[in-house]
């Protein structure tokens, strides 16, 4: 008879194991290779491949200096990089400076004093921090891919704008003859993310006249960059409630699903018709979050309405609200894990794409706003919801009205998990009784008893 491994703790550490020791020590040793090779730490099971990668590709190289492009790639299925954008730093290993640049910019140009010339380099700082320009930059500062003041948008939601590049010309201002050499401790500036080292691929080739002629980089790096929302945020920044035609019953958001009114380091909050506080905006930041007072305290509340129940159909209302008073959602999307939408017939009002990540399991989707039409979630208030209505096929084995089934496993806005509530509060199904008027719960006992009068 086939038997199961054990547990591989429960082995490691077993009395009868004689390698016990010898399987701890192993693990030590790991944990330290761990702690000295910086890992990515972050995963998603909705999109357990995603990541952002930063390419450094060496296009010409001389004994002094180095063409460098650098691309940004947004690998990720639905989570996007919003304003203000990304702010690429990295730390050189010698004296590198960068002499031009072309589709972005260092935020400060540091010390060149020890650069003599009658040309200054346009940075000098062993950490620069390098900024995307901004559309409708000077053309002979442009590239392709640039100038997008740092938006990237998903690989789903639109491939044609998930990448961003820059070019640069770099130098070593060291006097020991030594070139210019791959940097390290490469970080994005945005929340949420860790970066790896840098790890030499194979060379980048280039297409040139049209696809006629190809070239090639003359090396290449790649340096891997993965999210994790415990690191982007200490709280959610949404919540989910639930309705369904069923039950009179409406299960809220969760109370201080992303924090409490008055508590430390939760948003500013106004109560509904008065007027939020004027605003004072930072340089290239977005605005310190203001938000309708509630009870879940999120800026973004999703609410999942089983409609109604057909023969062989079943219809589904989300409607999505933004309560923050001082910022519109561009480009947003909502990510929904549920079993039965491997079998979506139609979707209205909202564009939708499937997510099959494992396989045959068709159970996740991606929905997001028709361009020009509602692509934008607007500051709360009336205009700040958007709306749609999902119709699915009841599939024979799996469709119950029992125990919750029709409502959402999973739910994230923007690549931010929402807020579910208990499972113990989702609407229950009635009882029978409940189905039936009190006059026909009369005429049914008087006819039973009837019956057993005159048997």
């Amino acid at each position: 008879m086939y038997k199961s491994p054990p547990n591989s703790f429960i082995y490691l550490f077993s009395k009868n194991n004689q390698r016990s020791m010898a399987n701890f020590g192993l693990i030590l040793v790991l944990d330290l290779i761990f702690l000295i090779y910086p890992v990515v730490y972050g995963y998603d099971p909705m999109d357990p491949m995603g990541n952002i990668t930063i390419r450094w590709d060496v296009t010409t190289s001389t004994e002094n200096n180095h063409h460098i492009r650098v691309s940004i790639f947004n690998y990720q299925l639905f989570r996007h990089v919003e304003q203000p954008g990304w702010k690429l730093s990295w730390d050189w290993h010698g004296k590198e400076v960068i002499w031009q640049m072309w589709g972005a910019e260092t935020t400060e140009q540091g010390d060149c004093s020890a650069i003599k010339g009658d040309t200054l380099p346009h940075c000098c700082l062993k950490e620069p921090v390098i900024l995307d320009l901004l559309p409708g930059a000077p053309y002979n500062k442009q590239v392709a891919n640039c100038c997008k003041g740092g938006v990237l948008t998903s690989l789903t939601q639109d491939p044609e704008k998930y990448v961003s590049s820059f070019e640069m010309i770099i130098a070593s201002a060291s006097n020991d003859g030594s070139g210019p050499r791959m940097p390290e401790n490469f970080t994005l500036g945005i929340p949420g993310y860790t970066c790896g080292v840098a790890v030499k691929v194979p060379p980048t080739k280039f297409h040139e006249d049209q696809g006629r002629r190809q070239t090639q980089a003359v090396a290449t790096w790649d340096v891997i960059c993965s999210y994790s929302q415990f690191r982007a945020s200490s709280s959610p920044a949404c919540c989910v409630s639930l309705s369904a035609f069923y039950s009179e019953t409406i299960v809220p958001c969760s109370v201080c699903s992303c924090g409490c009114q008055g508590q430390r380091g939760a948003a500013q909050c106004v109560k509904r018709g008065e007027v939020p506080p004027v605003l004072q905006l930072g340089h290239n930041e977005l605005p310190t979050p203001i938000l309708e007072c509630t009870r879940h305290m999120c800026p973004i509340q999703v609410h999942w309405h089983v409609k109604q129940s057909y023969r062989e159909y079943w219809r589904v209302k989300m409607t999505i609200r933004n309560l923050n008073l001082v910022r519109n959602y561009s480009q947003w999307n909502l990510v929904v894990l549920h079993p039965n939408l491997r079998s979506i017939t139609q979707v209205f009002s909202f564009d939708y794409k499937p997510l099959d990540q494992y396989g045959d399991i068709n159970d996740t989707g991606m929905f997001y706003g028709i361009k020009y039409y509602n692509d934008m979630l607007l500051q709360a208030g009336r205009s700040g919801v958007v709306q749609s209505e999902l119709l699915l096929h009841k599939d024979a084995g799996i469709f119950t009205f029992n125990e919750g089934w029709m409502f959402p496993r999973k739910i994230s806005f923007n690549g931010y998990e929402c807020v579910l509530p208990s499972p113990d509060k989702y609407p229950m199904l009635p009882n029978i009784s409940q189905f039936l008027a009190p006059p026909i719960l009369i005429i049914i006992v008087f006819s039973f008893c009837l019956i057993l009068t005159i048997f």
